[in-house]
């Protein structure tokens, strides 16, 4: 039976085990996911498939830079007790020195490092997320937990500048950059909680559009990097500190775990 790529990918994200050997496990399973799973835990991939369905909620960012590249990287476990420990640590650091070095691309999830981990710590270990950042000036930060990274792009201004931007993004955990970023979407879902709330308020029909672009204004504008007191000095906004620098935010990424 041939199945699909997206199933094989699926596998693959659940156990941590090769393409080649999940795809084989579905053909062999007839293209059950279940089925599947057993028949890698009868196989030599057996541990790393016993701990495919345990939750990973703890893990560490890590975020390497070198001129202007960063590599950054999400490594998930499943205790506070191994994220903690030097040999997790150490793993995600490598991947993260491959990646900045272009040995890996954030799509390569199936990677040695991370097999020998499940089998070595004895719990569900994956990559959450990879991602490679480039620009003219690049600022990173990473909370003393290594729960949190961030890395910022800057045109212009200071490696100085593009790191403190990044702590505060670590702080605050912006949606975009600018207010008419955020999506229309996301503003008609909370218009919808916005009018429920000015009906039980007994606003009258007249005023309410009124408040409600105020409301649109403000709940952009939070949500915007531009838009945010800056942590550090709340009586300059993140846009003031760019124009005082004479910088434009690039791009901006965050990592939590």
């Amino acid at each position: 039976m041939s199945v699909s790529i997206e199933d094989v990918k699926k596998l693959r994200e659940a156990t941590g085990v090769s393409m080649m050997v999940c795809k084989k496990a579905l053909e062999e399973a007839n293209g059950d996911f279940d089925e599947a799973i057993d028949i890698m835990r009868k196989s030599g991939e057996a541990k790393a498939a016993d701990r495919a369905e345990r939750t990973t909620a703890n893990g560490v960012v890590v975020v390497k830079s070198e001129g202007n590249k960063s590599a950054m990287v999400e490594l998930q476990c499943e205790t506070d007790f191994v994220a903690n420990g030097d040999d997790f640590i150490n793993i995600a650091e490598t991947i993260a020195d491959k990646l900045l070095k272009g040995e890996i691309s954030p799509e390569d999830k199936d990677l040695p490092e991370v097999k020998d981990a499940i089998l070595k710590m004895g719990e569900n270990i994956k990559i959450a997320n990879m991602k490679v950042i480039e620009g003219e000036k690049l600022g990173d930060y990473v909370h003393t937990n290594k729960k949190i990274g961030v890395v910022v792009s800057l045109k212009g201004g200071s490696e100085e500048l593009a790191r403190d931007i990044a702590m505060h993004v670590a702080a605050t955990n912006p949606d975009v950059i600018s207010p008419d970023e955020v999506s229309q979407e996301l503003i008609d879902k909370e218009k919808e909680i916005w009018v429920d709330q000015l009906k039980q308020e007994g606003k009258p029909e007249e005023i309410m559009e009124k408040i409600m672009m105020g409301k649109e204004k403000k709940f952009r504008e939070e949500n915007a990097l531009l838009k945010q007191a800056f942590v550090k000095d709340p009586e300059s906004t993140i846009e003031e500190l760019l124009q005082d620098a004479d910088a434009t935010i690039e791009a901006f990424e965050r990592f939590a775990i």
